[in-house]
């Protein structure tokens, strides 16, 4: 930045002191040209010098949100509060409203494999995820175990139309997406499936959404030092620290009240979030480095993809699944 600010003025400079000196002409009216020449390169270089100094003291505005804030927060409450609205209504609608929202991420991360010569066979997925998800709501986890075994087998028949060419690669891309998306969420429906699954829930969605909340303030407030700078720039150790500070208190304070256990429990549930949260972040960061893209989508306004919403949700309804069932037995 330094050398773009004095560049132009130290041109000038080199260009004067290197100029060749030119013989002197009777009566001494070619020095007089010559000395008004270099005189009027100096104002030159002087006011480039001005204009570049200028220039710097008053650069572009950009915001360290990196976000158009008011749209990302006003997208955010409205989700939350579409989510608390069908949880404690028709918890069956809450499962609509995520069984789309994943489906809407299969579709963002067939379209960003495209590129890479591999298409996701969205049909088998889709069929798949309502298997798993209908058979983890209402017949419980064996059921849908089996449902998950009957799709991975329907992924390895459903390639096999084409050539063997690329097979191994395209099966691996397609047990990828399963275990990417829609086994992740069926966690998310076995806490819903509980008779206190909307608490449940709610506690889950609020560890998730605090931690990123969190960090993504305490980051473009005070963020300065990279966590992991080639995987993620912007992400810094005071954003997880931020993170870690929302999980906390959120965890101490709402296993309490929705679920009425101990405030210790809450806290190593708040622990455990945001380290998963931010693993998640972190992977979903990698797969998108090594696709070349910023986002995986522009579905919401504000925060990108479907999938660059979900992604730390995605990592942390299994242990939010798991811990809950240790510290609120049946």
């Amino acid at each position: 930045m330094h050398l773009q600010e004095h560049g132009p003025a130290e041109d000038a400079e080199s260009v004067e002191g290197n100029e060749p000196m030119t013989d002197a002409a009777p009566g001494g009216s070619s020095a007089a040209k010559d000395s008004a020449a270099e005189d009027g390169t100096a104002k030159d270089s002087e006011t480039e010098d001005s204009t570049a100094k200028d220039g710097a003291a008053t650069p572009k505005r950009t915001s360290r949100a990196g976000r158009n804030l008011p749209v990302a927060i006003a997208v955010g409450l409205g989700l939350g509060g579409l989510a608390i609205g069908t949880l404690f209504t028709v918890k069956s609608t809450f499962l609509i409203m995520m069984g789309a929202a994943v489906a809407i991420a299969l579709w963002e991360l067939d379209r960003a494999l495209r590129p890479r010569g591999i298409r996701l066979p969205l049909i088998p997925l889709y069929a798949g995820q309502a298997a798993l998800w209908t058979c983890a709501y209402w017949l419980g986890y064996k059921a849908a175990l089996a449902a998950l075994g009957l799709t991975l087998i329907a992924l390895m028949g459903w390639r096999l139309h084409g050539t063997a060419t690329g097979y191994l690669r395209d099966i691996t891309a397609s047990m990828f997406a399963v275990a990417y998306l829609p086994l992740p969420g069926m966690f998310v429906v076995l806490m819903l499936s509980d008779p206190a699954g909307a608490r449940r829930t709610l506690l889950f969605l609020a560890l998730t959404v605090g931690s990123d909340t969190g960090g993504y303030f305490a980051g473009i407030l005070i963020g300065k030092h990279p966590l992991v700078p080639l995987i993620s720039p912007k992400k810094t150790w005071e954003g997880l620290a931020g993170s870690a500070l929302a999980c906390l208190v959120l965890g101490g304070v709402l296993l309490p009240v929705l679920l009425h256990r101990h405030v210790w429990q809450g806290l190593l549930l708040g622990a455990a979030v945001v380290a998963v949260a931010t693993m998640g972040d972190l992977i979903e960061s990698m797969i998108k480095r090594d696709l070349g893209i910023k986002d995986m989508g522009s579905l919401l306004p504000g925060h990108g993809g479907a999938l660059d919403r979900i992604d730390a949700m995605l990592v942390t309804a299994p242990v939010t699944w798991l811990l809950l069932i240790v510290f609120v037995p049946h």
